[in-house]
């Protein structure tokens, strides 16, 4: 999709604090983190939603969740990191490429609150 967001930033269109880089996949800080670590993962090849990825996806999908850890140790989150993916409107995604957020450092607040 030549007016993706993400596409042009894959393109090179766009500047990105890179985490990593390969043939498929791209990392890079978000520009409105929410925590003291705060990047993303996304696929090179445009794919909307989690909701539109299909079984030939499953080997991008699964490298990708793979990577997350490494990723997220080599930012110095030791002790741990919450991943999301938002999907769809009305799973607050806000850019309709799919990525994976990597969250961590700090005092990370639960995502459910238990009474």
């Amino acid at each position: 999709m030549s007016d993706c967001l993400f596409c042009r930033i894959v393109r090179g269109e766009l500047p990105c604090s890179k985490v990593y880089e390969d043939d498929e996949v791209l990392a890079f800080h978000d520009i409105h983190p929410v925590a003291p670590v705060h990047f993303m993962l996304i696929p090179k090849l445009h794919i909307d939603t989690l909701a539109d990825a299909q079984e030939s996806h499953r080997d991008l999908l699964g490298r990708m969740l793979l990577l997350a850890p490494r990723l997220a140790r080599q930012q110095g989150l030791e002790d741990g990191f919450r991943t999301v993916i938002n999907t769809g409107r009305g799973g607050g995604q806000e850019v309709f490429h799919l990525h994976i957020h990597v969250i961590g450092g700090g005092n990370i607040p639960p995502m459910v609150r238990r009474s």
